[in-house]
């Protein structure tokens, strides 16, 4: 198994600064996850790793081999790498079998690696079919054998799961999930789709505006996000902005603790919809009304607004599938401040 490192790596495409100053390492056997919004420079990253981008800044490494510096790359078929990306770019004209087999040297372990690569991935059955012939789950599939079949030492995955329906990228993502954890190949996978992160990844590294925000591991990532927006990008959030007295902020769902922050200083607080637990209204720490109640399946999102303030804060808890309350009914909230996250108030430009 072998590690992958990026240092100080930074690119440009004319004036714009796609990739900043960005430090990363996915480990031995880690499946690491670049997750951010579209355009933050997760994909350039990713090609930049994979060798086809020219690297303008910094140095990459596979293992103990530098394969970057500005002016000098190892073409990508020598890297050790395997590619999988969105458009699967299988060749039509070619059986499955030969689709995997492409790239592979002519020799007696051709035909091994190839079936033990189908065989990975549940196609072996299928390897004298067409990719015309396949669902898209199916084709994925043939990707990701074709990238495995020459045994590389890093796997670099780009949004590899977005052209499939809801149903069937969960599956497939599960199955993938799997072959790179059975094979043990090192893995840096790009994606902009905060669930798909923490289901898949053993490290998460937050990409936002071209630069590392945070990485660690989904709880880490979930539970003591370092900034509002690593907060936000992996799930809606209430806000309410206050001022820290005493060591707390005082609003009207309650106390929150503002441990860090110095008495006076004007505060950004953001809730998780799940912090918010629905109580009966005397042991709760405040009453609000019902505005909407939607059952999303396994959860129930509840629209509620608190009449305590002028105007009313308005806000959103989500709550087991089973429960619905009535529309303009009073219900009682209780706060879990472990999933409340305060910030300094952003800067009035």
């Amino acid at each position: 198994m072998t590690s992958l490192s990026l240092a100080s790596v930074s690119h440009r495409f004319a004036k714009l600064l796609a990739v900043d100053d960005v430090t990363l390492t996915a480990e031995a056997g880690e499946i690491l996850l670049l997750v951010g919004p579209s355009g933050c420079g997760k994909s350039t990253l990713l090609r930049l790793a994979a060798g086809l981008e020219e690297l303008q800044h910094g140095s990459i490494l596979i293992g103990d081999v530098t394969m970057a510096l500005p002016g000098r790359s190892t073409p990508p078929e020598n890297r050790g790498v395997g590619l999988v990306f969105q458009d699967y770019a299988l060749f039509p004209h070619l059986t499955i079998f030969d689709n995997v087999a492409f790239g592979l040297a002519d020799n007696q372990q051709r035909r091994e690696r190839t079936m033990a690569a189908l065989d990975s991935v549940g196609m072996v059955d299928l390897a004298g079919g067409y990719p015309h012939e396949l669902s898209g789950g199916q084709q994925q599939r043939v990707a990701l054998a074709r990238a495995l079949a020459p045994r590389p030492r890093v796997m670099l995955l780009d949004e590899p799961f977005s052209g499939l329906d809801a149903r069937l990228r969960d599956h497939v993502r599960d199955e993938t999930l799997h072959i790179l954890k059975g094979s043990g190949t090192t893995a840096l996978m790009v994606t902009h789709d905060p669930e798909e992160a923490m289901f898949m990844a053993d490290r998460i590294a937050v990409m936002h505006q071209g630069a590392i925000t945070q990485v660690g591991s989904p709880q880490e990532i979930y539970f003591a996000p370092r900034n509002a927006f690593v907060a936000s990008f992996f799930s809606e959030v209430n806000r309410i902005s206050g001022r820290v007295e005493a060591g707390r902020i005082v609003t009207h769902l309650g106390p929150i603790p503002a441990k860090g922050h110095r008495d006076g200083t004007m505060v950004e607080v953001l809730i998780r919809p799940e912090a918010l637990v629905l109580a009966d209204g005397p042991a709760s720490a405040c009453l609000a009304t019902v505005q909407a109640a939607r059952l999303l399946g396994r959860s129930s999102l509840i629209h509620l607004s608190v009449p305590a303030s002028e105007p009313a804060i308005h806000v959103h808890a989500r709550v087991p599938g089973c429960v619905l309350p009535p529309v303009h009914d009073t219900v009682g909230l209780n706060l879990n401040t472990e999933l409340v996250f305060v910030f300094p108030a952003p800067s009035v430009t």
